[in-house]
């Protein structure tokens, strides 16, 4: 039961999951899907397309009426139109309008306008998205293209190759990992200098690699170095396009990619980052991250107020270990400041799951004077009316103590994690 806790609070990281690729049964290369910044699928495209990559030619509609003008315009002798979410498997997925299908294909400018109707501001049900779906606030208007042949393409940041490095195989439009797992000759890497960037025969390489001839491998070098130059200047982490595709009129098209950012680039990039689509995350989340809080939803009544990711989930297994259910993780990180400590409190206590605290701060960078200094603000403004355990060591952890006890507050202290952990579960289980 513990090891599953962690595995479950590890799904919600996303700082916390790697995808591996194999070549010959080594390493190729990790792959870590820490995704900060959401951005829809027409926002990376528009990236895409500002930095010169060949995409599908599109317009972006929130209602019906402009879905269809937007076909018009168009001139296509075949329209795509897609449902805009951050979840995936819209093409499967089925509307409470009733639409099955959040992607439609029709040469009909009319039915355009008909099928966005039954799209805008209903509610999308994917494999991805909670039961209840996410409502679709706008629809992609897109030219479609026959495809004669798909591969995969990407570049990223490679801790083992200390850089970028690129990465494709000749067999696109599937899971990636499934190919490395299964036709691991399939996978192609080049090692990127990056004071060099990606040589003319690197981009050559990869093309022919990916199976493409003549001319079509000259475009394909292009826009390889193309996506690298969108790479660099977006401080991107990962640019994968997949498929990486060539049409029967003889172009190399990149169909649909995902781009990962920098998040510590923020500073200079602050025009993408604007583009944050919150509208789908947790508010509570989005409320966090505006004071420097990582807060992980989850489904107990055990609210868990924690410094650093490893010490969260190992929090989350012995509340679980010992009965309880954790109703989320919030991670303070290491330089934490009073108002962050309340600014926490604020948002556990607003939480209608939470039923008990648990407090466990692990003292090194963080000053445990400042947490116990922040929790009695806390606990005195907000009139915090759940039972609250504190357990605190390293740094400070003295004086932090005498904060707390001298406080007159009904604070439950703890001497270690496992007697926290009893403390916090029988506090629920008494009420």
């Amino acid at each position: 039961m513990a090891a599953s806790m962690v595995v479950k609070a590890s799904n919600h990281l996303r700082t916390s999951a790697a995808k591996c690729l194999f070549l010959n049964n080594q390493q190729v290369v990790q792959l870590t899907p820490r995704r900060w910044l959401n951005l829809q699928e027409y926002q990376s495209k528009k990236l895409m397309a500002d930095h010169g990559v060949t995409v599908q030619r599109f317009f972006v509609a929130d209602t019906a009426n402009d879905a269809l003008e937007a076909a018009r315009r168009l001139k296509a002798r075949e329209i795509v139109l897609k449902a805009q979410i951050l979840a995936g498997g819209r093409g499967k997925g089925v509307f409470n309008s009733g639409l099955k299908g959040g992607v439609h294909l029709t040469k009909d400018c009319n039915i355009v306008g008909q099928l966005a109707k039954q799209m805008l501001g209903y509610n999308l049900v994917t494999k991805q998205t909670p039961k209840e779906g996410v409502k679709v606030n706008k629809v992609m208007v897109a030219e479609a293209l026959d495809i004669t042949r798909e591969t995969y393409f990407a570049i990223l940041m490679d801790r083992a190759c200390n850089g970028p490095v690129m990465v494709g195989s000749p067999q696109g439009g599937v899971d990636i990992e499934e190919v490395a797992a299964t036709n691991p000759e399939l996978i192609f890497k080049e090692v990127i200098d990056i004071f060099e960037g990606v040589r003319d025969d690197q981009a050559f390489r990869m093309a022919e690699n990916l199976g493409f001839k003549g001319s079509l491998q000259q475009q394909a070098a292009d826009q390889i170095k193309k996506l690298y130059s969108l790479f660099l200047k977006v401080d991107a982490t990962q640019v994968e396009v997949n498929p990486f595709g060539e049409t029967p009129e003889g172009q190399v098209v990149c169909f649909d990619a995902k781009i990962n950012f920098d998040d510590n680039a923020e500073f200079r990039q602050k025009e993408i980052f604007a583009m944050d689509d919150t509208s789908e995350s947790d508010p509570l989340e989005t409320e966090a991250a505006r004071h420097d809080l990582k807060y992980i939803g989850m489904d107990g009544n055990i609210a868990c107020f924690v410094n650093g990711a490893g010490l969260a989930m190992a929090t989350c297994d012995i509340i679980d270990l010992h009965g309880g259910k954790p109703a989320n993780f919030l991670d303070l990180g290491g330089g934490v400041q009073e108002s962050q400590v309340y600014q926490a409190f604020k948002l556990l206590n607003a939480d209608p799951k939470v039923e008990a605290i648990l407090v466990n701060i692990f003292g090194g960078i963080v000053n445990c004077a400042i947490i116990a200094n922040g929790i009695t603000k806390a606990c005195r403004e907000l009139a915090l009316k759940v039972p609250l355990v504190v357990r605190l060591e390293g740094t400070n952890v003295h004086e932090a103590k005498r904060i707390l006890s001298e406080s007159g507050l009904p604070i439950t202290s703890a001497s270690d994690l496992d007697d926290a952990a009893r403390k916090a579960v029988a506090s629920v289980t008494r009420k």
